[in-house]
């Protein structure tokens, strides 16, 4: 993984990704202590950031190869992302998913055209599933984190942060980031070396499924005890990714860990001050920047929505329990 990649990824992307915005609120500023700036990537195709990473590594494919289709794994947001992507180059695209994910990631998957293979998320390897299913059709798996064009995808978001926050005048921020496997993560923090040293990226996950956290901490990689039973199961993963990993240890500060509550709060406030829709997930940096000031440095701090694909039971929940 280098500089260049994300840069040539940029150039593959534009045109078809959203330049998302950074945005800012006297309101979540008073409940930080700083200015709390939120990159809301939910505001992109299919949702989430994941359209970047799956864009990338679709458009950098063979056109041979890529004709013959595309597998990928995800609870959801990934699956979207490469669903599209694979949709728009004219290809085909089979997608495994956990059974216990939102339905309405399941139906969206499958209205962008791809198959979608569902699985037991507790009990079977995904990733065995995918290597028989990619064996057997031929198919390129398209992994949701440890892919060096998944990566790069997912970088040029921070290429986006760096360019943003010069004109803002911050030359210096904690740059919160929802991680699972950590390829947004790792992404955003190659660029912001490059682009903007002065930023750095904090991992922020939700409690109970902090293994990029205690990975850091311990310098090798940790897993996780459980693999389902979270609200914020667009960045639950088992264990940290072998690219991933390795460049967040070089290149990003602690992890910033978050109870489900305090995601939901910040949905609710997200939906409130900025008329964003936030999944758990999605909203677990704003939750760290808003309610763990005192593990975070400096004046600024900048903070990523990763998703708003969220079932309308538990927005609703969300708001109902932080009302205003």
């Amino acid at each position: 993984m280098n500089i260049g990649m994300i840069r040539a990824a940029q150039k593959r992307l534009e045109g078809h990704v959203r330049r998302t915005p950074l945005l800012n609120s006297p309101f979540l500023d008073e409940i930080a202590g700083r200015r709390v700036w939120v990159k809301p990537e939910c505001l992109q195709h299919t949702g989430s950031f994941k359209f970047r990473g799956g864009w990338s590594a679709v458009s950098a494919l063979d056109p041979e190869v890529r004709k013959r289709g595309v597998i990928a794994f995800s609870s959801g947001n990934h699956a979207q992302g490469v669903a599209l992507a694979a949709a728009r180059h004219g290809v085909p695209a089979v997608i495994i998913m956990p059974s216990d994910a939102p339905r309405m990631k399941i139906e969206n998957t499958r209205a962008l055209g791809a198959e979608v293979v569902l699985y037991d998320r507790a009990n079977e390897d995904r990733d065995a599933i995918g290597a028989r299913i990619s064996a057997e059709r031929g198919l390129t798996l398209i992994k949701p984190f440890d892919e060096p064009e998944v990566i790069a995808g997912q970088g040029t978001c921070g290429l986006e942060i760096a360019e943003q926050a010069r004109l803002e005048g911050i030359s210096r921020a904690d740059v919160v980031v929802c991680c699972g496997g950590g390829g947004f993560a790792s992404g955003i923090a190659l660029a912001l070396e490059a682009e903007a040293p002065g930023l750095r990226v904090r991992p922020a996950e939700p409690e109970g499924f902090d293994d990029m956290a205690r990975s850091l901490v311990s310098g090798a990689i940790k897993r996780n005890d459980q693999l389902s039973g979270s609200l914020c199961d667009a960045i639950i993963t088992p264990q940290p990714g072998e690219i991933t990993f390795p460049l967040l240890s070089r290149l990003a500060g602690p992890g910033l860990v978050v109870t489900e509550d305090e995601a939901l709060h910040a949905m609710a406030l997200a939906f409130a001050r900025l008329k964003l829709v936030a999944e758990p997930g999605g909203a677990v940096a704003l939750a760290a920047a808003l309610f763990h000031g005192d593990e975070i440095e400096g004046d600024d701090v900048i903070a990523t929505i990763s998703g708003g694909n969220v079932d309308a039971d538990v927005f609703t929940m969300a708001l109902s329990r932080h009302s205003a």
